[in-house]
Protein backbone atom coordinates (compact mmCIF):
# COMPACT_ATOMS: atom_id res chain seq x y z
CA UNK A 1 0.00 0.00 0.00
CA UNK A 2 1.28 3.51 -0.80
CA UNK A 3 0.58 5.91 1.11
CA UNK A 4 1.06 9.96 0.37
CA UNK A 5 1.94 12.56 2.59
CA UNK A 6 1.49 16.49 1.33
CA UNK A 7 4.03 18.18 2.76
CA UNK A 8 1.83 21.70 3.00
CA UNK A 9 3.40 23.66 5.85
CA UNK A 10 5.88 26.28 3.88
CA UNK A 11 5.65 29.73 3.08
CA UNK A 12 8.13 31.72 1.14
CA UNK A 13 8.38 35.83 2.44
CA UNK A 14 8.21 36.44 -1.49
CA UNK A 15 5.27 34.74 -2.27
CA UNK A 16 3.18 37.06 0.62
CA UNK A 17 1.97 40.00 -1.42
CA UNK A 18 -0.86 42.26 -1.03
CA UNK A 19 -3.36 39.69 -3.27
CA UNK A 20 -1.90 36.56 -1.51
CA UNK A 21 -1.62 37.16 2.26
CA UNK A 22 -1.78 34.05 3.35
CA UNK A 23 -0.76 31.28 6.22
CA UNK A 24 1.48 28.95 3.74
CA UNK A 25 1.52 28.79 0.38
CA UNK A 26 -0.70 25.95 0.16
CA UNK A 27 -3.07 28.38 0.47
CA UNK A 28 -2.39 30.78 -2.43
CA UNK A 29 -5.12 30.76 -4.50
CA UNK A 30 -4.44 29.56 -8.08
CA UNK A 31 -7.94 30.24 -10.23
CA UNK A 32 -10.89 28.53 -7.96
CA UNK A 33 -8.40 26.59 -6.34
CA UNK A 34 -5.90 26.63 -3.78
CA UNK A 35 -1.98 25.20 -4.81
CA UNK A 36 -2.80 22.14 -2.27
CA UNK A 37 -6.00 21.06 -4.15
CA UNK A 38 -4.07 20.44 -7.28
CA UNK A 39 -1.49 18.65 -5.57
CA UNK A 40 -3.53 16.46 -3.87
CA UNK A 41 -6.20 15.70 -6.87
CA UNK A 42 -3.56 14.41 -8.72
CA UNK A 43 -2.70 12.40 -5.58
CA UNK A 44 -6.43 11.12 -5.19
CA UNK A 45 -6.59 9.82 -9.23
CA UNK A 46 -4.40 7.66 -8.75
CA UNK A 47 -4.83 3.88 -8.18
CA UNK A 48 -1.46 3.62 -6.40
CA UNK A 49 -2.47 5.74 -3.62
CA UNK A 50 -4.86 4.36 -1.21
CA UNK A 51 -4.53 7.15 2.21
CA UNK A 52 -3.22 10.99 1.62
CA UNK A 53 -2.20 12.54 5.15
CA UNK A 54 -1.90 16.50 4.08
CA UNK A 55 0.55 17.95 6.85
CA UNK A 56 -0.06 21.90 7.44
CA UNK A 57 -2.09 24.39 8.60
CA UNK A 58 -4.90 22.62 10.44
CA UNK A 59 -7.62 24.63 10.79
CA UNK A 60 -7.41 26.21 7.28
CA UNK A 61 -7.29 23.35 5.61
CA UNK A 62 -10.04 21.61 7.12
CA UNK A 63 -12.45 24.19 5.97
CA UNK A 64 -11.52 22.79 2.24
CA UNK A 65 -11.25 19.35 2.87
CA UNK A 66 -13.65 17.28 5.41
CA UNK A 67 -11.39 14.71 7.23
CA UNK A 68 -11.72 10.94 5.80
CA UNK A 69 -10.74 7.35 6.07
CA UNK A 70 -8.65 8.18 3.13
CA UNK A 71 -7.48 11.57 3.43
CA UNK A 72 -6.15 13.03 6.68
CA UNK A 73 -5.04 16.30 8.18
CA UNK A 74 -2.63 17.03 10.87
CA UNK A 75 -0.87 20.55 12.33
CA UNK A 76 2.76 20.67 10.60
CA UNK A 77 6.00 20.82 12.75
CA UNK A 78 8.83 24.07 12.14
CA UNK A 79 10.62 22.20 9.45
CA UNK A 80 10.18 20.03 6.49
CA UNK A 81 11.65 16.98 8.39
CA UNK A 82 9.62 17.49 11.23
CA UNK A 83 6.14 17.51 9.50
CA UNK A 84 7.28 14.19 7.26
CA UNK A 85 7.99 12.74 10.81
CA UNK A 86 4.44 14.02 12.66
CA UNK A 87 2.93 12.08 9.65
CA UNK A 88 4.92 9.23 9.66
CA UNK A 89 3.92 8.20 12.67
CA UNK A 90 0.51 7.81 12.11
CA UNK A 91 0.88 5.53 8.67
CA UNK A 92 -1.04 2.46 8.92
CA UNK A 93 0.85 -0.80 9.70
CA UNK A 94 0.58 -2.60 6.47
CA UNK A 95 2.04 0.47 4.47
CA UNK A 96 4.73 -0.39 2.06
CA UNK A 97 5.75 2.92 0.67
CA UNK A 98 5.41 6.28 1.56
CA UNK A 99 5.10 9.11 -1.42
CA UNK A 100 6.56 12.08 0.48
CA UNK A 101 5.01 15.60 -2.06
CA UNK A 102 5.44 19.22 -1.44
CA UNK A 103 2.18 21.19 -1.88
CA UNK A 104 4.10 23.90 -4.32
CA UNK A 105 3.26 21.94 -7.38
CA UNK A 106 0.28 22.94 -8.79
CA UNK A 107 0.83 21.44 -12.40
CA UNK A 108 1.42 17.84 -11.08
CA UNK A 109 -0.18 15.26 -12.90
CA UNK A 110 -1.59 11.72 -12.10
CA UNK A 111 0.16 10.72 -15.25
CA UNK A 112 3.59 11.92 -14.01
CA UNK A 113 2.88 10.29 -10.05
CA UNK A 114 1.93 6.78 -11.58
CA UNK A 115 4.80 6.88 -14.32
CA UNK A 116 7.23 7.56 -11.34
CA UNK A 117 5.83 4.45 -8.98
CA UNK A 118 5.89 2.51 -11.89
CA UNK A 119 9.73 3.16 -12.85
CA UNK A 120 10.35 2.94 -9.11
CA UNK A 121 8.67 -0.85 -9.02
CA UNK A 122 10.79 -2.31 -11.25
CA UNK A 123 14.10 -0.90 -9.23
CA UNK A 124 15.60 -2.27 -6.10
CA UNK A 125 16.00 0.49 -3.53
CA UNK A 126 15.08 1.56 -0.23
CA UNK A 127 14.12 5.45 -1.45
CA UNK A 128 13.84 7.13 -4.87
CA UNK A 129 14.38 10.65 -6.12
CA UNK A 130 13.40 12.03 -9.59
CA UNK A 131 15.42 13.85 -11.66
CA UNK A 132 14.66 15.71 -14.89
CA UNK A 133 17.00 16.22 -18.25
CA UNK A 134 17.54 20.22 -18.59
CA UNK A 135 16.35 20.09 -22.16
CA UNK A 136 13.13 18.12 -20.91
CA UNK A 137 12.58 20.93 -18.77
CA UNK A 138 13.24 24.14 -20.68
CA UNK A 139 11.51 22.59 -23.49
CA UNK A 140 8.20 22.21 -21.88
CA UNK A 141 8.74 25.42 -19.70
CA UNK A 142 10.85 27.83 -21.19
CA UNK A 143 13.11 30.44 -19.33
CA UNK A 144 12.28 29.12 -16.21
CA UNK A 145 14.86 29.43 -14.01
CA UNK A 146 16.18 25.92 -11.77
CA UNK A 147 19.23 24.51 -10.37
CA UNK A 148 20.91 22.46 -12.69
CA UNK A 149 23.67 19.67 -11.72
CA UNK A 150 26.17 18.45 -14.77
CA UNK A 151 26.69 14.56 -14.44
CA UNK A 152 28.24 12.62 -16.74
CA UNK A 153 24.61 11.17 -18.09
CA UNK A 154 23.36 14.71 -18.56
CA UNK A 155 22.21 17.81 -16.81
CA UNK A 156 19.33 17.66 -14.61
CA UNK A 157 16.75 19.06 -11.91
CA UNK A 158 15.56 17.55 -9.52
CA UNK A 159 11.24 16.66 -8.28
CA UNK A 160 9.40 17.64 -5.74
CA UNK A 161 8.88 14.02 -4.62
CA UNK A 162 10.05 11.18 -2.82
CA UNK A 163 8.96 7.99 -2.55
CA UNK A 164 10.65 5.71 0.30
CA UNK A 165 10.34 2.55 2.34
CA UNK A 166 9.06 2.83 5.76
CA UNK A 167 11.35 0.91 7.21
CA UNK A 168 14.28 2.91 6.82
CA UNK A 169 12.98 6.40 7.72
CA UNK A 170 13.75 6.18 11.24
CA UNK A 171 17.80 4.98 10.46
CA UNK A 172 18.02 8.17 8.31
CA UNK A 173 15.83 10.72 8.54
CA UNK A 174 17.52 13.42 10.41
CA UNK A 175 20.54 13.07 7.88
CA UNK A 176 18.51 13.34 4.90
CA UNK A 177 17.23 16.93 6.38
CA UNK A 178 20.66 18.02 6.03
CA UNK A 179 20.33 16.41 2.50
CA UNK A 180 17.02 18.33 1.89
CA UNK A 181 18.40 21.33 3.36
CA UNK A 182 21.33 21.51 0.63
CA UNK A 183 20.07 20.22 -2.76
CA UNK A 184 19.77 23.49 -4.17
CA UNK A 185 23.31 23.83 -3.50
CA UNK A 186 25.14 21.29 -5.96
CA UNK A 187 29.12 22.20 -4.20
CA UNK A 188 27.70 22.23 -0.55
CA UNK A 189 25.94 18.71 -1.15
CA UNK A 190 28.78 17.46 -2.97
CA UNK A 191 30.98 18.68 -0.18
CA UNK A 192 28.67 16.95 2.35
CA UNK A 193 28.72 13.47 0.96
CA UNK A 194 32.58 13.37 -0.07
CA UNK A 195 35.13 16.19 -0.86
CA UNK A 196 36.41 14.13 -3.88
CA UNK A 197 33.32 14.43 -5.70
CA UNK A 198 33.45 18.21 -6.34
CA UNK A 199 36.84 17.44 -8.41
CA UNK A 200 34.76 14.47 -10.80
CA UNK A 201 32.01 17.19 -10.59
CA UNK A 202 34.19 19.99 -11.89
CA UNK A 203 35.38 17.43 -14.74
CA UNK A 204 31.74 16.61 -15.60
CA UNK A 205 33.03 12.93 -14.71
CA UNK A 206 30.47 12.57 -11.61
CA UNK A 207 27.53 9.94 -12.69
CA UNK A 208 24.72 8.89 -10.82
CA UNK A 209 25.52 6.08 -9.70
CA UNK A 210 28.80 7.79 -8.17
CA UNK A 211 26.11 10.58 -6.19
CA UNK A 212 24.14 6.76 -5.16
CA UNK A 213 27.09 5.24 -3.75
CA UNK A 214 28.41 7.96 -1.47
CA UNK A 215 24.46 8.68 -0.44
CA UNK A 216 25.02 4.99 0.70
CA UNK A 217 27.53 5.62 2.51
CA UNK A 218 26.57 8.56 4.40
CA UNK A 219 23.54 6.77 5.22
CA UNK A 220 24.94 3.54 6.57
CA UNK A 221 24.05 1.54 3.59
CA UNK A 222 20.28 2.57 3.04
CA UNK A 223 20.21 3.09 -0.58
CA UNK A 224 19.12 5.67 -2.89
CA UNK A 225 18.04 5.61 -6.15
CA UNK A 226 18.00 8.85 -8.77
CA UNK A 227 15.07 7.97 -11.21
CA UNK A 228 14.82 9.84 -14.56
CA UNK A 229 11.74 11.68 -15.17
CA UNK A 230 9.66 13.08 -18.58
CA UNK A 231 7.61 14.90 -16.59
CA UNK A 232 8.92 17.96 -15.96
CA UNK A 233 5.76 19.49 -13.64
CA UNK A 234 7.57 17.35 -10.79
CA UNK A 235 10.00 19.74 -10.46
CA UNK A 236 8.33 23.33 -11.20
CA UNK A 237 7.81 24.20 -7.80
CA UNK A 238 6.25 27.61 -6.68
CA UNK A 239 9.46 28.95 -5.08
CA UNK A 240 8.82 32.20 -6.04
CA UNK A 241 6.65 35.23 -7.88
CA UNK A 242 7.36 34.15 -11.35
CA UNK A 243 7.19 30.67 -10.71
CA UNK A 244 3.80 31.64 -9.46
CA UNK A 245 2.99 34.15 -12.40
CA UNK A 246 4.03 31.10 -14.81
CA UNK A 247 1.30 28.64 -12.88
CA UNK A 248 -1.20 31.42 -12.87
CA UNK A 249 -1.08 31.70 -16.91
CA UNK A 250 -1.14 27.76 -17.36
CA UNK A 251 -3.99 27.15 -14.92
CA UNK A 252 -6.08 30.04 -15.74
CA UNK A 253 -5.62 30.83 -19.38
Amino acid sequence: MTVALVLAGGLKPELVTPSHQIVGEALIRIGSHYMVEYVVEALRNSPEIKKIIIVGPRLELEEIYQPASVLKIIENGPTPLQSFMHAFRLIPPETQQILAVTSDLPLLTTEAINHFLRVCRSLEGDFFYPIIRREVNEAKYPGVKRTYVHLKEGVFTGGNLLLVKPHVVEKCAWEAEELVRLRKKPFSLLTHLNRKLVLSYLLRRLSIKDVEKEVARLLAGVKGVGVISPYPEIGLDVDKLSDLVLVEKMLCS
